[in-house]
């Protein structure tokens, strides 16, 4: 339950056309923070985590030197979560979102800022920045949720379609380039003098890769900051995960085009 000894500074109220599966899973994804809200916050280290929640240390982009200790409760059977700043700046908030699920594909959220702040007058104008910056937290947060619930329903898959792409000249042209070959959608890039293509869909949280950094052949995800090899498909930063099976790139002189088939590789599954 809420402190007693806490002002309520304000309220925000959305509904948002997510389930509340894709919210749960979105509350638990602290690795996104300092990724998709890099506007917001410029750095978290996980110091605890399970199926209570987690609690982290972050801090902010605006203010570095702003370092607060936040942790994160959940409970589920009521649907709701409390945010909560044990020590740093902000000690004391609570922020405490409610769920309501609509119905399969909609859900309408309650989020209350309680602030340790005597001065209603004061707590009034930090609830209102609060509610900005969470207008702008869930705005980011549905672009991922919307995202990956696409791909869940879709779930693209391989098959042994053919692609011609063009002359050599006119892909080097438009590069880089996002094209589809069957179901699945395929970056290409030049990288170390070579043509390659890569999956879009990260195997972490189907972020879009597509949308990533890219130095030689490395992608980092912008959602999670994972990274890839493109290459060989192989994680880079530490984590057990590969990309999704490429087509090669063809250039054909003989014909003068270039074209995406498959297989790739003969550890393609």
């Amino acid at each position: 339950m809420t402190n007693s000894n806490l002002v309520e500074a304000g309220v925000y109220e959305r509904r948002v056309p997510v389930s509340e599966a894709r919210i749960w899973e979105n509350v638990f994804d602290f690795e996104h923070l300092p990724w998709l809200h890099r506007s917001s916050f410029s750095s978290l280290t996980c110091l605890e985590k399970g199926d209570w929640g987690w609690r982290a240390e972050l801090r902010q982009t605006a203010a570095p030197e702003r370092i607060s200790i936040m942790e994160i409760k959940v409970e589920r059977e009521a649907r709701r979560y409390v945010s909560r700043i044990l020590s740093g700046f902000g000690e004391g908030t609570e922020i405490w979102t409610h769920l309501m699920p609509v119905d399969a594909r909609q859900t309408d959220i309650r989020v209350a800022f309680n602030l340790p702040i005597a001065d209603r007058a004061k707590a009034a104008r930090i609830g209102e920045a609060y509610k900005q910056l969470y207008a702008n937290l869930w705005d980011e947060d549905l672009e991922m949720m919307l995202a990956r619930q696409n791909y869940l329903d879709r779930r693209p898959r391989a098959d042994t379609a053919v692609r011609v792409l063009g002359s050599p000249a006119d892909v080097r042209g438009k590069l880089p380039m996002t094209v589809t070959l069957g179901e699945e959608r395929f970056r290409i890039v030049e990288a170390d003098g070579r043509l390659l293509a890569f999956s879009c869909i990260c195997p972490h949280m189907q972020g879009r890769l597509d949308e990533g950094d890219l130095e030689g052949t490395v992608v980092t995800c912008p959602w999670h900051g994972y990274q890839f090899d493109i290459a060989s498909g192989r994680d880079v930063s530490g984590h057990d995960l590969r990309l999704r099976p490429a087509p090669e790139v063809v250039i054909d002189e003989a014909r003068d085009e270039v074209r995406l088939e498959w297989p790739v590789r003969e550890d393609r599954t």
